[in-house]
């Protein structure tokens, strides 16, 4: 892999010349750019990159390396998502199953991974995979394209960040059933306890942005620290399986025609606990060095949480006790937890994991809200002049965050007349991340096909690139296809897997906004973009 620092030129956009940051500094830049460069918010990169783009620096770039490596890595969650969302992946593989699938997962999703930390490099702008598609798809497309990529992210988002709240709910179950087991916990309770979750997200994401950053690295230290204090107790406390089982065999216990299926199925589960690497992209316009900063850290944090998770499932696989148990428990986990035989350690670590959940919760809302106010930008929601609207005081989308929260707010009050619903909506988010993946990547790869020029890229894939992009393409459509089965057959109402479904909706009403109101005001942002933009079109502005 090669990282560049190009200075190119706009009328030879394949020519590149490879020269340090000092170099194009001290002999090649203005002085308004040397200015820039000295200035502590952001790069001459960044000037370079935003100038390309065509888009106003609306904020201080105030994340650096580590805020960024934290905000992704919490973003993931990895091993404390593969604890609490690994129920499907035993009923599809079994104890066995689970850890080829996510070895599987693990590397075949980092293709994607290394694909979009590249186009990340080309175009680092809030705006993401719906930006890329917009300015590598077909000019007669990527009007219509990438609109409904900008739906179906936000919407992806969305039902992501309330599901982030319901993990939450299920911990505080948890909690208190380890004391009173026999409790039940109401419908209109678990919506109460994500709705306080929430209001405390947003405190985090306004009023006290200016912490966010060091938030970030405090969460990245604790994250890191959790997966020690969680892994040690269940080594040394907890009976353990033998390695016959938990190596064993995969299970086919989705009553599919073949294993092969049921396999395929199972890895969807490690997938969702190893999504949103791509989280920083939507903070790119606040990332010091972005076009560098993000891609190194979006790689390198998903493959260090990847091996995080991965021993994490094979702890909890040799703690958990027997596989028909753990199918049959409401929470896999909490038999880890319990077989250390300590109720005090059992609650000390369930309480660990909310804590990271619910700080992974700020990171989700503030990603969200980010991707929110960019396709507002480029007036592709209703009501976007309000939407788009930068609090520069506190360097924050402060309508965008109270936009997204009063959405989440409702998803959550979905939660109140039935989980089932809820699981229903929120189904979208994996669908919706792949599907995004998938479009993005095809464009780039089209353009590589095509031979046609590329932007420069810092992190560049170089020869390798079409190679894993097309591989990167085909992973995310076989698992696009996947992620619509259900966990089981045969299917009723509450068991059928609903994302599909919701997908189209969300794409029907795209396009019934995009007839009131998207044809009007969305153009795109490749309407921007340098080598596109018509000769005195100014910098876009929120």
């Amino acid at each position: 892999m090669t990282t560049l620092s190009p200075s190119v030129s706009l009328s030879s956009p394949g020519g590149i010349e490879l020269k340090n940051a000092t170099q194009v500094l001290e002999s090649e830049q203005s002085p308004e750019a040397v200015d820039a460069y000295q200035n502590p918010w952001h790069t001459i990169f960044d000037r370079s990159d935003m100038r390309r783009l065509g888009k106003k620096q609306e904020y201080r770039r105030v994340f650096g390396p580590l805020a960024t490596f934290g905000f992704i890595s919490m973003y993931l969650c990895t091993w404390e998502y593969i604890l609490v969302s690994v129920s499907s992946g035993l009923i599809n593989g079994g104890f066995g199953g689970l850890v080829w699938e996510y070895i599987f997962t693990a590397f075949a999703f980092g293709s994607v991974v290394i694909t979009m930390a590249e186009m990340t490099s080309m175009a680092p702008t809030s705006g993401g995979q719906y930006h890329w598609i917009s300015e590598f798809s077909p000019p007669r497309y990527q009007r219509y394209l990438s609109y409904a990529a900008g739906w179906t992210s936000a919407l992806g988002w969305l039902t992501g960040n309330a599901s982030g709240y319901f993990i939450l709910s299920t911990l505080v179950k948890a909690l208190v059933e380890v004391y009173y087991p026999n409790w039940s916990f109401t419908n209109w309770q678990a919506t109460l306890v994500m709705i306080f979750f929430l209001i405390t997200t947003i405190y985090f994401n306004t009023w006290g942005a200016r912490l966010l950053p060091a938030i970030e690295i405090v969460s990245l230290l604790f994250h890191l620290a959790g997966f020690i204090i969680t892994i040690v107790p269940l080594w040394v406390l907890a009976p353990k399986n033998s390695a016959s089982d938990v190596f064993g065999p995969v299970v086919n216990g989705g009553g599919w025609s073949h294993t092969g299926t049921s396999f395929l199925v199972g890895t969807i589960t490690i997938l969702f606990s190893n999504l949103g690497p791509d989280a920083a992209v939507h903070i790119a316009e606040e990332v010091k060095d972005a076009g560098v900063v993000i891609p190194w850290a979006m790689v390198v944090s998903y493959f260090l949480n990847a091996a995080l998770g991965f021993a994490m499932m094979i702890t909890m696989l040799f703690t958990v006790g027997s596989l028909e148990d753990a199918i049959n428990a409401s929470s896999p986990f909490q038999n880890s937890f319990t077989n250390t035989g300590s109720t005090g350690v059992n609650v000390a670590l369930t309480l660990i994991l909310a804590l990271l959940i619910g700080a992974a919760n700020i990171t989700s809302l503030a990603t969200t809200s980010r991707e929110v106010w960019a396709f507002a930008r480029d007036g592709g929601t209703p009501g976007h002049r309000w939407i788009s609207k930068v609090h520069h005081d506190q360097n924050v989308p402060f309508n965008a965050v109270l936009t997204t929260s009063f959405l989440s707010f409702i998803l959550c009050l979905i939660q109140l007349g039935s989980t089932v619903a809820f699981n229903i909506i929120i189904s979208l988010n994996l669908i919706a991340f792949l599907g995004t993946y998938m479009i993005s990547i095809g464009c780039l790869l089209l353009k590589r096909f095509r031979s046609e020029p590329l932007p420069p890229a810092r992190f560049s894939l170089g020869r390798w690139g079409l190679p894993v992009n097309l591989f990167a393409f085909c992973y995310s459509l076989l698992t696009l296809v996947f992620s619509c089965f259900p966990v089981s057959v045969p299917v009723d109402a509450s068991t059928a897997n609903w994302g599909p479904a919701i997908w189209g909706g969300v794409l029907g009403i795209a396009l019934v906004s995009y007839l009131v109101q998207g044809r009007r005001d969305y153009k795109g942002p490749v309407v921007f973009v340098a080598g596109v933009r018509r000769a005195g079109m100014g910098l876009q502005t929120a």
